[in-house]
């Protein structure tokens, strides 16, 4: 037991490693913003996020990026473009992979270089926010050309539409969801909500929505088979707000606040950690701005959030969470000394770090 003790003591010890992904004004690109990470089948880290050619605005020349990495985070393979549309904007990443068939679905959205979120509120934009999706079958080497699929996911009334960003889930009994949310008219209304595909992907359907003020949402499948839905609110508490699904995402309840779970309303990160029980793993810039990245784990299926601890106290932002297979935990996060967004940063750090006091 000393023996055990000692060697959980020395683990616990390790000092979080961090590599930098995305660095902006790096490979032509202004700003990398918008991470989504994925551990693929075969173990490889898929680092997606937004090349923003020349601001770090939110519409304009953006193309959708990639790294990946073969080592768990070490070092990382030259950047790669799955969609670059020209003066267009093509963003909010959003991955999954089909345990069935292996597959890699990235749902992301689409907007002409010009277009503004308030312009695509108001109706005066040329053209509107559109959903598309685009599969890999080769561990994220190639990508299939991007499929149009707004129709299908998209109401008339719904005006600006992001996917994700961050991951979606696959259900145990085999249900793709990714986590979504819209504006509709009339006014400048806020809703979550998520689509799914029950065929591996060759089609999708709107699932539950929740709202008003809701946004950006990440989700995770508890150990009961409810859906917990974690969402950005706009209600100007500074306080997350969840909602559950008992039927797959196809409702959901209305949507409380977690008291526990502070923001400065920006974008989370929320997975399951499959090696131990009922637990769930949640980053966000757990302060009033954005700043002091912190990680925390429930090991009660997020009724309590029993350990947290900071990854970065300074300027950060949007981030994804991903668990290796050899239990050890990742973040991919927006991370700066003035600026949250001077970087894509990886770190990877064990779960006896994270339940240090």
């Amino acid at each position: 037991m000393i023996a055990v003790n000692l060697l959980l003591a020395a683990f616990s010890a390790m000092p979080v490693e961090e590599q930098v992904v995305f660095r902006s004004g790096a490979s032509g690109y202004h700003t990398f913003r918008i991470p989504s990470v994925l551990v693929t089948p075969k173990g490889t880290l898929l680092a997606f996020a937004e090349g923003r050619k020349n601001s770090v605005d939110d519409h304009g020349d953006i193309d959708l990026v990639l790294r990946r990495s073969f080592d768990g985070g070490k070092t990382w393979q030259p950047l790669q473009v799955v969609w670059d549309d020209g003066p267009n904007t093509c963003g909010n990443p959003c991955a999954v992979v089909d345990r069935t068939t292996g597959t890699i679905w990235l749902l992301m959205t689409h907007n002409l270089g010009g277009a503004t979120e308030s312009r695509i509120e108001a109706g005066t934009a040329q053209g509107s926010r559109t959903v598309w999706v685009a599969s890999s079958r080769d561990d994220g080497q190639t990508w299939s050309k991007p499929r149009e699929i707004t129709a299908q996911v998209k109401k008339a009334d719904w005006t600006w539409y992001a996917t994700g960003p961050g991951i979606g889930i696959q259900t145990r009994r085999g249900r793709l969801v990714i986590p979504c949310d819209h504006k509709a008219r009339p006014g400048r209304r806020f809703f979550s909500h998520v689509i799914y595909s029950d065929d591996h992907g060759e089609t999708w359907h709107i699932g539950g929505i929740v709202g008003p003020q809701c946004n950006e949402c990440q989700i995770a499948e508890l150990s009961d088979g409810r859906l917990l839905l974690n969402i950005r609110s706009y209600r100007g508490t500074g306080q997350r707000l969840i909602a559950f699904s008992e039927d797959g995402g196809k409702s959901f309840s209305e949507p409380v606040e977690d008291a526990v779970l502070i923001e400065p309303v920006c974008q989370a990160s929320l997975i399951r950690y499959d090696p131990l029980p009922r637990s769930l793993l949640f980053s966000n810039p757990a302060s009033t701005k954005r700043e002091k990245m912190t990680v925390r784990l429930s090991i009660d299926d997020g009724r309590t959030w029993n350990h947290a601890r900071i990854l970065h106290d300074g300027p950060s932002a949007y981030s994804c969470l991903a668990v290796l297979a050899d239990g050890s935990i990742g973040c991919l996060f927006e991370k700066g000394e003035k600026s949250p967004y001077e970087t894509i940063t990886w770190a990877r750090f064990p779960l006896e770090w994270l339940r240090q006091p």
